[in-house]
């Protein structure tokens, strides 16, 4: 039995001395879950290495992404991580790593490679590790980070998809049941049952089946619609944190934020356990966003809530840390991102260039269909996910992979270096506001 892991006491979270532990840190999205906007790459992330399969062959683009995986996060990283006086890295996973489509129920070993390392260079580091499921199969939200090419969330109506996320979860307990530093288990990611009669009895299922094997470790489980809705839930489990996502996509006032706050919480404070914010933020390295970040983090130290800000590096300004302007990545992609923002394809760019596409759909549902209110974000949502995100993105991909054709592995070597932190930018100001939220709260 592991005796020094974290568990939940009450509204805390608890070490093996019996000393409260409030979890501050970042997610590392993009990373074992790629995201379109975080490294550049349009539509899903399937269906980017497919592509770049096509033009490279199997070989190559094994190495491909095998550097990208390596240079993404190395030890340099994790100390600068707890430089800033932080304890938490969330990771986001995708199923694929460790099973495939054809082969459901066999887990790939070598899939563990870059998990275990980058698990083992936060503890050397001190830092509590989050292990995320973040895109599972069927997926489980009607959106593209789960790694869905549709806007449908299969993942509810098939018991097969269900059966496999278990067996996976089965095998990442017996891998991690004896290590003190993963904090704990995060089974679905931001999960969107539309009946919302699945999700909690499916939890109790997947809680059973890991506490088979693994009886100490903490499970950090989301709400419904993408981490925001609880009501459907029943008595919490046992050694159990639920877990909201805080996201402020204005430049909202401090009691709009705390009364978005509690109204996302209220599940936790009610039934008297801790409160954990998995992801917020919202392209918070530009200066005007601050206020806002400065604001919600005094709002969770005044709530003894621990969290994790999206993201920790990327090519734009939502990470700390950002692969340099003048980089081989950037200078091989740049105008393919010029492209996508004029033809507004993911979400950290806007459709100014194509409102003569959005506008008129936009107005033809609304007088057409004035009931119509698709689950889970309503029609205009849904009109962003099915043209910009899918219909629009979907012919880059083989523009995308063409960038990379005939690459030799030295270079591709050289041009994944990119993402090595010595090699990127760092966002002083946003990483000094994180420091000095971690310091204070420590002190307070």
């Amino acid at each position: 039995m592991v005796s020094n892991v974290l568990t939940v006491q009450a509204t805390s979270l608890i070490n093996a001395q019996g000393q409260p532990v409030v979890l501050r840190g970042f997610n590392l999205g993009g990373w074992m879950n790629m995201e379109n906007f975080i490294t550049g790459y349009p539509a899903n992330e399937e269906a980017q290495r497919q592509a770049i399969r096509d033009v490279l062959g199997e070989e190559t683009y094994a190495y491909f992404f095998d550097r990208f995986l390596e240079y993404f996060f190395g030890r340099d990283d994790a100390q600068y991580i707890a430089s800033l006086g932080l304890n938490l890295l969330r990771l986001p996973i995708n199923y694929r790593h460790f099973e495939s489509d054809m082969e459901p129920f066999v887990i790939k070993e070598e899939g563990f490679k870059h998990l275990d390392r980058v698990i083992n260079l936060c503890a050397e580091q001190q830092i509590y590790t989050i292990i995320d499921l973040h895109a599972l199969p069927g997926y489980q939200n009607q959106d593209w980070h789960s790694d869905n090419p549709t806007h449908k969330a299969f993942f509810w109506q098939h018991k097969h998809f269900q059966d496999r996320v278990v067996h996976l979860w089965e095998a990442i307990a017996t891998r991690y049941k004896d290590n003190p530093w993963v904090a704990g288990y995060n089974p679905i990611n931001e999960p969107a049952d539309p009946s919302e009669a699945q999700i909690e009895p499916f939890y109790r299922q997947l809680y059973q089946a890991i506490r088979a094997i693994d009886p100490n470790h903490i499970l950090f489980l989301e709400g419904n619609r993408y981490s925001l809705d609880f009501h459907m839930f029943k008595q919490p489990l046992p050694n159990v944190v639920y877990t909201t996502h805080d996201y402020a996509l204005t430049l909202s006032d401090k009691p709009a934020l705390e009364q978005a706050f509690l109204q996302k919480t209220s599940y936790m404070r009610e039934t008297g356990t801790p409160i954990w914010v998995g992801e917020f933020g919202s392209a918070q390295a530009e200066p005007k966003r601050y206020p806002v970040l400065r604001n919600q983090l005094e709002i969770y130290d005044r709530y003894q809530a621990s969290w994790s800000i999206w993201t920790f590096k990327g090519i734009g300004l939502l990470g700390v840390v950002s692969v340099s302007p003048d980089s081989r990545w950037i200078q091989r992609i740049q105008p393919f991102l010029e492209k996508k923002a004029r033809l507004g394809v993911d979400v950290a760019t806007q459709d100014t260039h194509i409102r003569q596409i959005m506008q008129p759909l936009e107005e033809t549902l609304a007088r057409e269909f004035p009931n119509y209110n698709p689950f889970p974000f309503g029609a205009n949502w849904m009109i962003r996910r099915l043209v910009r995100y899918i219909l629009l993105a979907e012919p880059l991909l083989e523009e995308y992979a063409a960038l990379f054709k005939g690459m030799s592995k030295s270079e591709i070597d050289e041009m994944m270096q990119s993402f090595q932190f010595k090699q990127c930018v760092q966002h002083t100001e946003l990483a000094n506001i994180l420091a000095e939220s971690s310091r204070e709260s420590s002190r307070s």
